[in-house]
């Protein structure tokens, strides 16, 4: 397991975490929970890919996206893809 999964296993841990509203919707329109992504992501075994992307609100600033593929305690492969962001307080949270 990388050092970034389980640093992000970690956040989720301790609930510094936050879903867009882009999640939320999609997660909605496949009949997820919250509780599911959140399992599908503390099952994984390892980061599947990693993309450089730019951010469209920060002035095409790039930044690292992590790509998670792992199933559910019930088998259901789910795809989740997020960062780690700072908050205003400088303290870490997966988006």
């Amino acid at each position: 397991m990388t050092e970034v999964l389980k640093r992000i296993k970690r956040l989720i841990l301790v609930g510094c975490y936050v879903f867009t509203e882009k999640a939320i919707i999609e997660r909605e329109r496949d009949n997820l929970s919250e509780e599911d992504i959140l399992e599908s992501i503390m099952n994984a075994q390892d980061i599947y890919k990693t993309i450089n992307s730019r951010n469209p609100y920060h002035r095409g600033q790039r930044e690292k996206l992590y790509i998670i593929l792992s199933f559910t305690y019930d088998g259901v492969l789910i795809y989740t893809k997020g960062k780690i962001a700072k908050n205003p307080d400088g303290s870490d949270r997966f988006y």
